[in-house]
Order: C-alpha cells, then sequence, then structure tokens
C-alpha cells in the first residue's frame, strides 16, 4: 500500500489517501474518484511530502532533538496525520480483522464486481459471497435496484497482485 498526502486545489485541505500503487491514484485521479472529504471538491491533487522512513524491527527509537516551535505565518491546514488515540487504533484493527475474516470465504471478482452482483440478484447465476471493484455509480445503481452492496473499510489487494 502507498500512502499518500493528498490537497484539494479549491481550499488547500489537506488529507490522506491509502492506494493500491501509484497507477491507482493515476487511475482514480483521472476518473474522478478523489474528493476532498472536507468540501467535497474533486480536485485533488498529491501534496508535497516528506518520505516515510520506517525503522527495522530490531531498531531503538532514539530521542530526535526538536527545534522550539515557530508561530506559523499563516493559519495550517488541518493534516490528518496526527497520532491515533489507542481506542481508534484497537478499532481499526478489529474492523481489519472482521473483513479479513469475512472475505475468506468470498470471492474476488475485480472489476466484474457490478456485473456479478446483478447477475446473482436477477437468478442469472448461483448466488455466493463476492467481493469486488465498482465506481461510486455502479454501486448506487446496484443499491437502487435493490441490491444489497457494502464498502469495504479497507483495499482489497486483488489475489494476482498479492506476493
Amino acid at each position: 500500500m502507498i500512502v499518500y498526502d493528498l490537497e484539494c486545489r479549491a481550499a488547500h485541505h489537506r488529507f490522506e489517501g491509502w492506494f493500491k500503487s501509484s497507477d491507482d491514484f493515476a487511475r482514480q485521479q483521472e476518473r474522478g474518484l478523489l474528493c476532498c472529504p472536507q468540501c467535497g471538491s474533486d480536485d485533488v491533487e498529491k501534496a508535497l511530502q516528506a518520505p516515510r522512513l520506517t525503522r527495522k524491527g530490531n531498531q531503538r527509537s532514539e530521542p530526535v532533538p526538536t527545534r522550539a516551535p515557530q508561530p506559523p505565518a499563516a493559519p495550517a491546514a488541518p493534516v490528518a496525520s496526527v497520532p491515533l488515540p489507542p481506542q481508534a487504533v484497537e478499532l481499526i484493527h478489529k474492523l481489519a480483522t472482521m473483513q479479513a475474516e469475512a472475505l475468506k470465504d468470498s470471492r474476488y471478482v475485480g472489476r466484474n464486481f457490478a456485473e456479478d452482483a446483478r447477475a446473482m440478484h436477477y437468478g442469472e447465476r448461483e448466488r455466493e459471497v463476492i467481493h469486488g471493484e465498482a465506481s461510486a455509480e455502479q454501486a448506487q445503481e446496484l443499491i437502487e435496484e435493490g441490491i444489497a452492496v457494502a464498502a469495504l473499510p479497507f483495499p482489497v489487494v486483488p489475489p494476482e497482485s498479492a506476493n
């Protein structure tokens, strides 16, 4: 997974986005699937960001000397990269575990999700539990047709991309 700091051009709101790859980000941006969670603008681009370096598991973290904070020249844009409270981290882990457990008995159908869900709903093929990819428009159409769908809380790596 790749984490990008994103920014809407309209109001300069900063937020974080998680993507399977840089190509996945580019595809979502081209299709207009990215939007600012604060103002809803779909004019979103990657924000300038520092590289994220991780420590090896066997290294101890040493305190990093810091300078005294300088007052900002202008009001700072909200950034979503603050540490989460322990309860939020625990909840995220529980959700991820529940999703992984649910997907064990589900078949990945990729971009055929909307088509396969419709075929099962209308009795054109045998029912089974599936997961895959659908645009917001496709998901809305399925819901309007009375087909039960739900977005997964975390991205899923297609089986052919998993290592």
